[in-house]
């Protein structure tokens, strides 16, 4: 048996099933669906806010950010989604004998270049789910969830985009 037959994983379904109820107890008690963006985006007017008051009070951005926004990032349940998200997968690691500290990559690249295009990838997402005004958990799942006509468009853009860069991307995988 080789090592991916022998890693056990939730079922697709199961886990599909688990996201959605996930979802509904979102709206039930919170009013809003799922989204990752405004946890960084608390946290980063949060900590402009504590090195550079000025510009902050300088800045359309911030100062319209904290007008709807009051109370600091700890206020913000966005906030506390997000380290859940990042304990619970911690803790699901930890308990199905997965968390490791690797990189996988595909033998033909190094780990530094694995590294620095998920950086890249990483950076043009964010920058993208602010453009989108909000990132896939909130603008696809979420908008999808209550059947806007805009949350169906961003996930086959999303699909779409992913799928017609993939044959560039392959080689960082295989």
């Amino acid at each position: 048996m080789n090592k991916e037959q022998s890693t056990k994983y939730i079922n697709p379904y199961m886990g599909g099933v688990l996201l959605g109820l996930v979802l509904l107890t979102a709206f039930y008690f919170s009013g809003r669906g799922l989204g990752a963006s405004g946890a960084v985006k608390s946290v980063v007017v949060a900590s402009v806010e504590t090195v550079s008051p000025s510009h902050v009070e300088s800045t359309e951005f911030y100062q319209n950010y904290k007008a709807s926004h009051s109370g600091g990032p700890l206020k913000d349940w966005l906030v506390w989604e997000m380290l859940g998200v990042l304990v619970g997968g911690f803790i699901s690691g930890a308990l199905a004998g997965r968390l490791k500290f690797k990189v996988e990559h595909s033998p033909k690249i190094t780990s530094k270049v694995r590294l620095v295009f998920a950086a890249i990838g990483g950076i043009l997402f964010g920058f993208g789910s602010q453009l989108g005004r909000g990132c896939t958990s909130g603008s696809a799942l979420s908008g999808m969830a209550v059947l806007s006509l805009g949350g169906f468009i961003t996930m086959a853009f999303i699909f779409g985009t992913a799928f017609a860069l993939a044959y560039f991307a392959r080689k960082l995988w295989i």
